[in-house]
């Protein structure tokens, strides 16, 4: 029997220790731990981050892995899926393309609780942290479509991020387990029928996608402990006639997009940072605001404000546009071009926009939302051109005098041609880290990432951030019709 793509995938793990990961590929897995890292610390104070804390903190087990939130230790699976759902709060998470994934949210968070739960080093870490996200990106590449330049996964209404990353966590949670090459195959197997995720959220408000990378996580961990204690899957369960890309893709699918160069060229350098925590469609326009502002354009001097970017991430920041005109939120208007622009254009935080520029007080600010009623979003040609393998924009600005400024940005900050400098990733850290950490804990998350692969546990890198934990392991018993602030409702 020929080997399935499963055995491909699982045999590519095992050959990939961290003697023999290519030094970019460490060096860029140093910069993932420590981006998610410093997110998961910002969203703690989310009341979603509080409801997936107080969640598992009713749900007790052996103590075995740090949940950012909750006193104690916890079962690794359910510290994966908290700090899984914090990784993936802010909408500030690295992003692949052309495939549109964000494969840190979930792999990190399940590679370090599976580590702490196997006692497991940073060099296996990062081993396993760098073959989690390849294998996450590789399956989100073979349901990309190339003739219509987008995911089939999204055309069909499917978050390939948690879908996909369900199996790369899956693998990265099996290595630091232990797992030889023919339980990695079982897995896949087992994860395949845990994967989920669907995407209306994006379009009309909700915030169950902040769950959707903590439940991936916690799938893989899952997965794989389930396979160390028997379960076993099908070595068929990627390409096979009921397997996991006839069930979500139809069956139509690009094999070789997993295969070719497995284990010779890597994906993860390559992955796109962001510097700015709102949707990854809404960046360029967010720089072409900037650049226009710096240049001396005023809020009160526009008319009006045309934001063309490509036809497939219209739907995504710019419908319904009355919605996308006055989001209700914080959370909404990281899916709102209008939004960005004008925040933008008003000037902004960090690196350009930051947390700050994304709460609910602004979301409803007057000003703010003036200028959104002047924006609006349409597909354009050039843009379509590019797409996905950037997420370029077109500003066109009409001011009250009758002028027009157009400012086009085709290439994102972040990704390989207008990279983050590491004093700028930095920066991103602490600002968001520094909210609620104090100096001392901030730089030793910082040099403990530095030296990941000197590090004997991961309990030592983690420990900053054990200090946070809020939420006591205790049962639920909110009254149903008197609920708290934290229950689980």
């Amino acid at each position: 029997m020929p080997d399935t793509l499963a055995q491909r995938l699982a045999a590519f793990a095992v050959a990939s220790s961290y003697d023999r990961l290519p030094v970019e590929v460490i060096d860029s897995v140093r910069g993932r731990v420590l981006d998610i890292l410093g997110i998961c610390a910002a969203a703690t104070p989310l009341e979603t981050s509080r409801a997936a804390a107080a969640w598992v903190g009713a749900q007790g087990g052996v103590p075995h892995a740090t949940a950012i939130g909750v006193n104690g230790r916890v079962p690794a699976a359910q510290a994966a899926f908290v700090n899984g759902v914090l990784a993936h709060s802010l909408d500030y998470d690295d992003t692949h393309l052309p495939s549109v994934l964000h494969p840190s949210a979930s792999v990190v968070p399940a590679a370090l609780a599976a580590a702490q739960a196997a006692g497991a080093d940073g060099r296996a870490t990062i081993a396993a942290i760098a073959v989690g996200i390849e294998i996450c990106v590789r399956v989100g590449m073979a349901g990309y479509d190339s003739v219509t330049g987008n995911s089939t996964f999204f055309e069909h209404g499917q978050h390939a991020t948690s879908i996909c990353g369900a199996l790369g966590s899956a693998v990265a949670a099996g290595m630091l387990l232990g797992l030889d090459e023919d339980r990695l195959v079982d897995v896949l197997g087992v994860a395949a029928s845990m994967a989920s995720g669907i995407i209306e959220s994006n379009r009309t408000g909700g915030t169950v996608k902040r769950l959707h990378c903590g439940w991936a996580a916690h799938a893989g961990v899952s997965a794989a402990q389930l396979v160390a204690l028997g379960f076993t899957g099908p070595p068929t369960v990627l390409e096979g006639r009921f397997g996991f890309f006839q069930a979500w893709l139809h069956g139509v699918f690009d094999a070789s997009a997993i295969t070719d160069h497995l284990g010779s060229e890597w994906s993860v350098p390559g992955i796109f940072f962001k510097p700015y925590p709102a949707n990854h469609f809404t960046h360029a326009a967010i720089d072409a605001a900037l650049e226009l502002r710096a240049e001396g354009l005023a809020p009160d001097e526009v008319a009006s404000v045309t934001v063309g970017v490509s036809a497939p991430t219209v739907r995504t920041i710019g419908e319904p546009i009355e919605v996308k005109r006055m989001p209700e939120t914080g959370y909404m208007a990281q899916f709102s071009a209008p939004f960005v622009v004008a925040a933008a254009l008003h000037g902004g935080s960090g690196l350009g926009l930051g947390l700050d520029d994304f709460t609910d007080e602004r979301a409803h600010d007057p000003g703010l939302r003036a200028l959104m009623a002047k924006v609006s979003v349409e597909a354009d040609p050039e843009c379509d051109a590019i797409f996905p393998h950037q997420f370029p924009a077109v500003l066109r600005v009409r001011t009250t005098d009758g002028r027009e400024h157009v400012k086009k940005v085709l290439a994102n900050r972040g990704g390989p041609q207008r990279p983050l400098t590491y004093d700028e990733l930095a920066t991103k850290f602490t600002d968001n880290a520094g909210r609620v950490l104090d100096g001392d804990a901030v730089s030793s998350i910082r040099e403990n990432v530095a030296r990941m692969e000197q590090l004997d546990d991961m309990g030592t890198l983690l420990s900053p951030l054990a200090r946070l934990g809020s939420t006591p392991a205790s049962p639920i018993t909110a009254s149903p019709d008197e609920p708290k602030e934290d229950s689980y409702v």
